[in-house]
């Protein structure tokens, strides 16, 4: 796995995550729509630890920083 996800888009996904697990919580989310919105928080974590996301890989899409070619 190659990564394709740069540090802006692995902090925005941590906080998201972070926001839903404390609207949980706090109970200010319940029910499926709880339950669906852990399972998206506990990917955005999981995706943003290792770096790679596979929609992204399916898209083509990349949000690292392209490497300056070497002369």
């Amino acid at each position: 796995m190659k990564t394709n996800m740069g540090p802006q888009d692995k902090t925005i996904r941590i906080i998201i995550a972070l926001i839903i697990a404390v609207l949980f919580f706090t109970k200010v989310i319940t029910g499926t729509l709880a339950i669906v919105l852990l399972v998206v928080a506990g990917i955005f974590i999981l995706t943003s630890l290792i770096g790679y996301c596979p929609i992204y890989s399916i898209f083509g899409i990349s949000t690292c920083k392209k490497k300056a070619a070497q002369s």
